[in-house]
Formats: C-alpha cells, structure tokens, sequence
C-alpha cells in the first residue's frame, strides 16, 4: 500500500476490536442525548411556538455540537498519535521498525494514518446526529460541510504535530505534554490575531475561530485559507519528522551504546545515598522523565506568561470581557489537567512496558511506598505544571478581575482537581494491563469530566437560567455519565467506594455548574471539595488496600 505495512496491519485490525463500536455507538449516543437535553431544556424554559423559534434553536444548538467535536477531534487524534509511536519507543519495537525494509516516509506517514482511523470512524458515525440536529433548521448542508471540513483538517493537523513530537522525544509524558502545548499555543495565536486583525483574520488560523465562521452563511470565504493552514502544518510536520527520524531515534542510540568503557577509561562515579523511600528517590533524582524534561517546563512558563498577558490586557480596560478572560485562564488550566494525568498514568505504563514492574513487585517494598512515592514523584516532576495555574489564580486577584474571596476558591478548588486528576491516572495505570487502553481511559476521563462541563454551562447559558427546571433534562446525563465512569474505573477492582464516586461525580458537578452561574463561589469551592476529594479517596484507597490485586503480585503466604 501507499502508506506502507503500518497503516496495511491497523486497516487489518481495527475491525476486529469491540473497543471501535463501542466508542462509535457511544460519541453518537452522547451527541443525541445533547441534542434531546437541550431540547428539553429550550421547552421548559420559552415557547418555541413559530418555525423561526426551531431555527434559532438549530443554529444555537450547533454552535454548541460544532466546537465540542472540534476538541474532541484535535485531542483525541493529538494523543492517539502521540501514544502510537510513544509506545513503540516504551517497548522498544521502533527500532525493529527502524531496521526492516519500511522507508522514513511509509513509517511516519504510516503511524499517522493508523493514529487518524479511529478518529475519522467517529466523525463518521457523528454524522447521521448533526443530519438530526440540522432539522431543525438554521443551518444548511454546505455550513455542515464546511464545518465537517474544518474539523478534519485541524485533526490532521493536530495529529501531525503529536506523530512529529513523539518521534522527537524519549517518553510518553514529554511527547503528550509538548503536544498539549503546541495546540494550546496554536489556540493563543489564534486569540492574538483576533485582538489585532479581527476575527475574520483569526478564522484563517485559528481552528476555533475557523468552526464557527464555517457556520456563519458567510464562511466559504475564511475555509479555503484556513485549510491552507492546516495543509502547511501537515507538510512542515511531517517532512520534518521523515528528515530527523533517524537522527533522532538512532543516532542517539548509538551515541549510548556503541562504546563500552574499558577498565583503562571507566571512571568511578561516587555511590548515591537511597532514600528510606526508593521509588520516591527515583522519581525526583534521577532522569526517570527523559533528560529534556525541562523543555515541557519552559513550555508552561510560556503559557503561564501568554495568559498573565491576556489577563492584564482584560484588566486594564474600563470592563473586562468575561470570554477573554476565560479564553487566557480555561486553556492552560485544563492543559495542565491532562498533563499531569498523563504523567500519572505513564509513571506507571513505562514501567510495565520496559519490564521494571515485574522487579518492583518481587521486591520488599510496601503497597503505600509505592503508591505515595508514585504520586508526590509525579507532583514533583511536574512542580510548574501544578503551581503555575495556582499562580494564575492569584494574578486573577491581582489584576482585579476577581476579589480575594474568588480568588482564593478557585485555587483551592485548583489543587484539590489536580490531585484527583493524579490519583486519577496513577489508578487508571495500575487497573489496565495495556499502556494504550490505560493513556486512552485515563485522558478521555478528564476529558470528559471537564470538555463536559464546559458544554454543559454553554447549554445553561444558551437556553435559559432557570436551573430548577434545567435540572430534569439533564438527569439522563448524569446517570449516563456516571455509568460511563463507573466502567472506565473500576475495570480490575469494582468497590461500593468507586461506585458511589462515580455515580455522585456527575451530580454533584452539575450542582458545582449551576452554582457558579450564580456567582456563589464558596458553594462551588464545597461542591468541589465534597464531590472530588471524595472521589480521590475512592480510587487512592484501593490503589493501597488493593495494590496486589491491582497489580498481579501474589502474596509471600500464597
């Protein structure tokens, strides 16, 4: 084939895993239950009595789907890309890849057109829902189409820059985390072009700006450019990726091991003194994260300054604009949400994948040193990714925006969803035997969880303010959201504790919604508290008391 062996096996496979129908049938069922819920929601609260009614529905209702399964389609396709070829390198199969007869191009282009099937499948089965939606009028099959574009192209985009990066870098966390960054970076360039030229400008680069001009009757204009974008990134991404793949992934092969020290040139390095915790010692001493985890700090260090710059910029004027506040906090928050997921899950993939689990398990160490060492290793690598969106939170106060009262509520509530999201992907790794399926589980958890609340108050505002009677449409949700997370975290132990977190999650988050839409901050800092720190003692327990169950080990008495 054109794409080569890589693409020939997963077109082969794909089929044959229930995973694929299972996420299909899914993403179309979530998107139906939208389109009912905010049906529901727009009847109880106003009359929708004339076909003029049904069209402003349709519209607003699409403005809601449009720029959900952009996020859904950029990250998804973003770390299914990343995760594809960072698991070759954990398993050390790239260099098998490396040295058959597969040509740099049918590799690289190869891992991204396997990484794209699952992705463009869901776009796929999302259609028929978006054909519903359009019934009810305010948009036509060309705006569906050019927004279907858009989609496509940014996901191609998104998942060239993640194959690019992970054959760029060492580990699983330093592809997934500069990936993150590159989109969030891509998304703030966007944002300064619209500050400076106009949003018809920004909708040229853009992909968020470019979704919604292709909804507009006016969009034909802005998607040829845009496109162009997206086709440049593509080429650029992968010409490079096909140029440096080699020197990348084998020349520093060879620099570490072609030479072997002789008793001549060996020089005695002094011994290290172990902590009373091992697995904590390694985590912080030593390069367990790959020797250029620094770029991933620099990277938030520009996030961190892009968003004080918005946020001053808000501040300065005589009433800053909530969406452009928002638009400089939300992206670098939920960016650090996922990253450190991510490096809480593959803290404990690359160790299975690279067989060094087996020798932690058969050693002395107890459950809870494991487990602790894990997660304040994980907190610690990641500092500026933790402490950054706390900082942030201060400059809210600083500038005005917010009172101290506000300010201090959403750093609390900050740091308490920071290290749930830890708990989160450290328990998801030990709970999935496969590093793909654990990554996979683990993102789309947080990604669901929090790209759902987002949707979720862009419905309440959209369709009315009456949360009492909003409260009814969205209870199907709620209880399928929390079906949802009851599957994905208790897959190898199933807990009355796991259990009741993952059915009051959804709940109490709605409940955290409604009361932020109603300016009462300590009712949300409550709400956030009660529900999420509730739910990370439900996975950090067992991830304890369970640990041998978690993990295979069988005890010395068996």
């Amino acid at each position: 084939m054109l794409l080569g062996a890589v693409f020939e096996r997963e077109i082969a496979f794909a089929p044959r895993a229930r995973g694929l129908y299972v996420a299909r049938a899914v993403y179309a069922a979530a998107l139906l239950a939208i389109v009912a819920t905010c049906w529901l929601v727009v009847t109880g609260t106003q009359s929708v009595a004339t076909a003029g009614d049904t069209a402003r529905f349709g519209a607003t209702l699409m403005r809601i789907l449009a720029p959900l399964q952009l996020t859904l389609a950029m990250l998804a396709a973003a770390m299914t890309g990343a995760v594809a070829v960072s698991t070759e390198k954990d398993r050390r199969t790239l260099e098998l890849l490396l040295v058959s007869r597969l040509t740099d191009r049918e590799l690289v282009l190869g891992k991204l057109a396997a990484s794209l099937v699952r992705v463009l499948l869901l776009l796929l089965a999302a259609v028929p829902m978006f054909a519903i939606a359009a019934l009810f009028g305010g948009v036509t099959p060309p705006q569906l189409a050019r927004m279907f574009a858009v989609t496509v192209a940014a996901a191609l985009a998104a998942a060239s820059i993640a194959t690019t990066v992970a054959f760029w870098k060492d580990t699983t966390f330093q592809a997934l985390a500069i990936t993150l960054f590159a989109l969030v970076a891509w998304v703030a360039i966007g944002e300064t072009v619209t500050a400076s030229q106009g949003a018809v400008a920004a909708a040229m680069v853009s992909p968020a700006r470019a979704v919604f001009a292709a909804l507009s009757p006016s969009g034909g204009a802005t998607l040829l450019p845009f496109l162009a974008t997206c086709a440049g990134i593509i080429v650029v991404a992968n010409s490079v990726a096909v140029w440096r793949l080699r020197a990348w992934n084998v020349a520093r092969e060879s620099r570490t091991r072609g030479t072997f020290p002789t008793e001549a040139t060996a020089v005695r390095t002094p011994s290290r003194e172990v902590w009373d915790n091992p697995i904590l010692w390694r985590e912080i001493r030593t390069r367990a994260y790959g020797r250029m985890i620094v770029i991933v700090r620099i990277a938030w260090l520009v996030l961190f300054a892009v968003a004080v710059v918005g946020i001053l910029r808000e501040a300065g004027r005589p009433r800053p604009d909530r969406l452009a506040v928002a638009l400089a906090v939300v992206p670098m928050a939920l960016a650090s949400l996922v990253a450190v997921t991510a490096l809480a899950v593959t803290s404990v993939t690359t160790e299975r994948d690279r067989g060094s689990l087996d020798l932690l398990l058969v050693s002395d160490l107890e459950p809870a040193e494991f487990v602790w060492g894990k997660l304040l290793g994980v907190i610690t690598v990641a500092r500026e990714i933790v402490i950054l969106p706390l900082v942030l939170c201060g400059a809210l106060v600083a500038s005005g925006i917010t009172g101290v009262e506000g300010g201090l509520c959403l750093g609390l509530g900050m740091a308490v969803l920071l290290f749930f999201a830890a708990v989160l992907g450290f328990h998801v790794g030990l709970s999935y035997d496969s590093s793909r399926r654990a990554i996979a589980v683990a993102l789309g958890t947080v990604t669901f969880l929090f790209v759902g609340v987002a949707t979720a108050m862009r419905i309440m505002v959209a369709f009315g303010s009456s949360f009492e009677l909003q409260l009814a449409p969205f209870l199907a949700v709620i209880v399928g959201g929390a079906i949802g997370l009851y599957a994905a975290l208790s897959a190898r132990n199933p807990s009355s504790a796991i259990g009741w977190a993952s059915a009051l999650l959804p709940a109490l988050t709605f409940v955290a919604i409604t009361s932020f839409l109603q300016g009462n901050s300590l009712q949300v800092l409550f709400v956030t508290i009660v529900a999420y720190g509730f739910a990370t003692l439900a996975l950090l327990v067992p991830a304890i008391g369970a640990f041998d169950l978690l993990t295979g080990r069988t005890t010395s008495g068996e």
